[in-house]
């Protein structure tokens, strides 16, 4: 007898990283709502206004990145497809992080706007918020299919998850600009 642990069958193991992208996916959106609804700001003499630029940023370059991990895929250059995409996630992991910082030295940013404007405004943030809320355990759920070499299933969710997930971080590039246009 060898001592070692047999495997998983792979029905568990899945049922297993399901819970776990739900657990994981649940705290991060427990954690930005109760940021931005129920926390006040409360600055510590850091100041992070530089941050949006940065997040805005991030977004850009994870859309960049996403439409060519689709473009590389496309061309069957699997190497590099798998780069752009786990860059795409690192890109989009670490806005996150930089969203949740400033958001929480500086509260919430309002858009003053009126009329049309504030309209297109709204429309555009209420559906990058919906929509953003399947990226983290979409992704991770892809990352799953992919290692465990289930590509029939990673196709399938990536047909909705790649279009949600530009979707969000082109969004986030206009919600960004939208902002600074209002300051103005």
């Amino acid at each position: 007898m060898s001592g070692a642990t047999p495997a998983l069958p792979t029905e568990s193991r899945d049922r297993a990283f399901f819970a776990f992208t739900a657990i994981v996916s649940a705290v991060a959106l427990s954690v930005i709502a109760w940021i931005l609804v129920f926390r006040e700001a409360t600055p510590t003499g850091r100041d992070l206004s530089f941050m949006p630029a940065v997040n805005a940023a991030l977004n850009a370059c994870a859309a960049v990145l996403l439409a060519s991990g689709w473009v590389a895929i496309r061309r069957r250059s699997t190497r590099v497809h798998k780069f752009l995409m786990v860059s795409a996630f690192a890109c989009s992991g670490l806005f996150l992080v930089g969203y949740l910082s400033y958001h929480w030295m500086h509260g919430d940013t309002k858009y003053q706007g009126t009329g049309a404007m504030r309209t297109a405004y709204l429309t555009i943030l209420a559906t990058h918020i919906v929509l953003s809320m399947f990226v983290v355990p979409g992704a991770l759920l892809a990352f799953w299919f992919a290692a465990r070499k289930r590509f029939d299933l990673h196709r399938r969710l990536n047909r909705v998850l790649l279009p949600i997930w530009l979707y969000v971080s082109v969004t986030g590039v206009a919600i960004f600009f939208l902002l600074r246009a209002d300051a103005r």
